[in-house]
């Protein structure tokens, strides 16, 4: 059984969407479409949060103050906040415009499920010049939670071009005590000093088991090509809170992986990769996603949290 609600927090419009029988929450903040708690209930009744500061909004003393930040309609960063799209001026910040946005809340007749809108109304020329709407749908089913794009390009005759994924910071204890774990495969590596790409990469033959990566140099990130992962199953856990996170990524091509030091790993998955240092044009991007005129691209993922 579903349970729907508001909720006024402040400045804040929150969602929030209940499997009583499931004992599965989600709270979402229309600002951002952000997820800003993913909870359990655990055998006392408590709801246990599972994201990087779950369910706070106020800001922290220090790092990271994010849940899981929606990237789109580019990812990670365009060098020096500028970018060209078909000659036209991008300008935008750290993962574009839609974090900064507020969304249209969009019925369904589905229950289990959260939709959010962004269409060109909500967005200037200047932050992207076509246009292209986007749909985020959040769905609890069973003990797993998707997360599906659905992009329009309404556009008549011309092909849009877009960069998009899912931020998510999974709690732990500390940044030691945390695990994660990728399966076997042909990895990638994209090396990215100062946030941008060199063209440098390392292609990694993983047996499967723990993260090949050094933790300490996790603030600088790990940029991942998903080159012939067959098995695209990750788990982060955190024995000692008893937090664990099955993801699976079936038809994610990137993945990235951060924290600033703090108690969370960020296990981003993503459809786009940051620019050069030596800029190419936003239609050229590496990794960039096309949606044909008048078409639609879908993607998604989804995971699921256990107390264990």
């Amino acid at each position: 059984m579903f349970a729907q609600r508001e909720e006024q927090r402040g400045d804040r419009l929150l969602d929030v969407l209940t499997d009583e029988e499931a004992g599965l929450r989600l709270i979402v903040s229309r600002l951002g479409a952000e997820l800003i708690s993913v909870a359990r209930r655990d055998p006392a009744g408590d709801w246990i949060g599972f994201l990087n500061r779950d369910n706070e909004i106020g800001p922290p003393e220090k790092g990271w103050a994010n849940h899981a930040t929606v990237m789109g309609y580019y990812l990670h960063r365009i060098k020096d906040e500028r970018t060209l799209y078909r000659g036209q001026e991008i300008r935008g910040g750290t993962h574009s415009f839609l974090r900064g946005k507020i969304w249209h809340r969009v019925e369904s007749d589905r229950n289990g499920e959260l939709t959010y809108r962004i269409t060109p109304e909500d967005f200037s020329a200047t932050e992207y010049p076509l246009k292209v709407s986007l749909d985020l749908t959040y769905r609890i089913d069973g003990e797993r939670i998707s997360v599906s794009f659905r992009f329009r390009n309404d556009e008549p005759e011309l092909t849009a071009h877009v960069g998009f994924g899912l931020h998510p910071g999974f709690a732990a204890d500390s940044f030691q005590s945390f695990h994660f774990e990728m399966p076997a495969g042909l990895y990638r590596r994209h090396f990215s000093p100062g946030n941008y790409l060199t063209g440098e990469t390392e292609d990694i033959q993983f047996a499967g088991g723990k993260m090949p990566f050094e933790r300490e140099k996790l603030p600088g990130s790990y940029i991942l090509e998903l080159v012939d992962v067959p098995d695209r199953r990750l788990t982060f856990s955190d024995p000692s809170s008893h937090r664990t996170v099955a993801l699976d990524l079936t038809g994610v091509p990137y993945l990235t992986l951060w924290s600033d030091g703090g108690p969370f790993l960020c296990v981003e998955p993503c459809w786009g990769l940051t620019d050069h240092h030596e800029q190419r044009a936003f239609e050229d991007k590496e990794g960039i996603q096309k949606i044909p005129a008048g078409g639609e691209l879908v993607a998604s993922f989804s995971f699921e949290p256990q107390l264990i």
